[in-house]
């Protein structure tokens, strides 16, 4: 009997653990270890930091879903992999237990998600510091709470200036951030209260509309190409948001924010309510050898994220020409029996294009690794470890230089008078040598657009996704 050990129950862990649990679960043993006893939802967290939909709404208990699935549930936060062979395990620890929790196991899937270095910026966050979040449903409701005050404020006649973005130089999840400013738009279009905020994006992205991904170019009727640069300036001009990009936030205090942009300048930026994304690191795992020693450097990167069957240390110049630099299996050379999923795999290098200022700062975007593409790997680590148990070899590879993702923006939730910009990008990381002239994606399977529709498909694949997550009827024809 193989026993799989899956960490971390976000959109990898858990898409890996329902097929795992659904093919394996009977004859072989599947345990999920997990800090947090729910399922987030997180796209829709955007809704709930405004106050748009009911934090409930947004999970489940993960426990009746994994009794269903055959899959064996531990609620404790790892801390500690012991891989060598001959005596492979897991500690981890259960809030109100003296004794810590072992599981072994024959197969480890990563899939821990973020850790969110607020520290990595002094005064970010919540936690001690000056902004919000909405990277975790806790910090959607603080963020919730802090924008309806502003917006009390508003009603009272003040004027507030809003900042939402990137609140490190490396920081990732821009989509996120994007999708948080133009809701609080529309809510304050509703309220009657447009006129009292100043709206500021604030992003470490080389150009507007870059996401992370290098941005993305589409043909429209007629011929003509349309960049992401060129889609969301026309959003934020008819919205009357201002921007600035090619920032990296390096302090915050109570009244102001202080950045470095590509020139080496620096300045600041005063605001009321603030919501800046913060930097990923992985999650602060210790990697024990069977003599105690540790292994980490087998395992992890200097950022704590797990190294898998990717080509690390290229230049970015030699990257973006190799698209198969990028993983396909997320499997660890060292230990071939550990997987890694989402968030918690480290990339190869950055997706769009890096920069160092004079002073020696780098002001990059990260590779974002959520929603969309988490799932789809949580889904090829899970085939390939049913591969090996039951065949002895895997024969499912997917990199993200073939991956599509489609990302939903909502303007608002109503299914009224919302909308949503739709962006498909194929591949994730652009493929230069099948796509040389198209800079490096397919034209044809590309596509932007904004209208009600999308608001339509935004509420659908809430309804779809929670469905689906709950490993109901019919779970596996949705797909990731």
């Amino acid at each position: 009997m193989a026993k799989i050990v899956v960490l971390g129950a976000g959109f990898a862990g858990h898409t890996a653990a329902l097929y795992l649990g659904s093919k394996l679960g009977r004859q072989h043993e599947v345990t999920v270890v997990n800090k947090y006893d729910i399922f987030g939802y997180v796209p829709s967290w955007v809704w709930v930091g405004v106050g748009h939909m009911r934090p409930e709404q947004t999970t489940f208990k993960l426990e009746p879903v994994y009794k269903r699935m055959n899959v064996r549930f531990v609620h404790a936060s790892v801390t500690e992999v012991h891989p060598d062979a001959g005596d492979q395990y897991i500690v981890a620890e259960k809030d109100g237990s003296k004794e810590p929790a072992r599981v072994d196991y024959d197969y480890l899937v990563v899939a821990t998600g973020p850790k969110l270095n607020f520290e990595g910026t002094p005064g970010l966050g919540p936690h001690g510091g000056h902004t919000y979040s909405i990277c975790s449903l806790p910090h959607a409701i603080q963020a919730r709470d802090r924008y309806l005050e502003m917006v009390e404020r508003m009603k009272r006649g003040e004027h507030v200036k809003m900042v939402i973005g990137a609140g490190h130089p490396g920081a990732t999840c821009q989509g996120a951030a994007f999708e948080y400013l133009v809701n609080i738009h529309k809510d304050l279009v509703k309220k009657g209260l447009r006129d009292k905020a100043d709206l500021l994006w604030l992003s470490n992205e080389q150009a507007l509309g870059d996401f992370g991904v290098r941005g993305l170019r589409v043909r429209q009727k007629g011929g003509k190409l349309l960049s992401s640069e060129e889609f969301i300036t026309a959003i934020f001009q008819d919205y009357g948001i201002r921007w600035q990009v090619q920032t990296g936030v390096h302090k915050v205090d109570e009244k102001k924010i202080y950045w470095e942009n590509y020139e080496g300048e620096y300045g600041e930026t005063e605001y009321d309510f603030a919501m800046l994304i913060p930097q990923f690191k992985g999650q602060p795992i210790k990697y024990i050898g069977k003599n105690g020693e540790d292994v980490s450097s087998k395992l992890v990167n200097a950022a704590g994220f797990v190294l898998v069957d990717g080509i690390y240390g290229l230049s970015y110049d030699v990257l973006e020409r190799n698209p198969d630099a990028w993983p396909s299996a997320y499997q660890n050379p060292s230990y071939p029996n550990v997987f890694a999923a989402g968030i918690a795999f480290a990339p190869p290098g950055p997706i769009s294009v890096p920069h160092t200022t004079k002073n020696g700062t780098s002001i990059s975007a990260a590779p974002p690794r959520t929603g969309m593409v988490s799932g789809v790997i949580g889904r090829v680590v899970a085939l390939n470890i049913m591969d090996l148990v039951k065949r002895g070899r895997m024969t499912h590879h997917e990199r993200m230089s073939e991956m599509v993702a489609a990302c939903i923006a909502s303007m608002g939730d109503s299914l009224w008078d919302g909308n949503a910009a739709v962006m498909v990008i194929y591949p994730v990381v652009p493929d230069m040598k099948r796509y040389p002239n198209e800079e490096g994606r397919d034209l044809f399977v590309s596509h932007m657009e904004i209208g009600v529709s999308g608001a339509w498909m935004k509420r659908m694949i809430h309804e779809t996704f929670m469905w689906k997550l709950r490993g109901l009827p019919g779970w596996q024809i949705i797909p990731e």
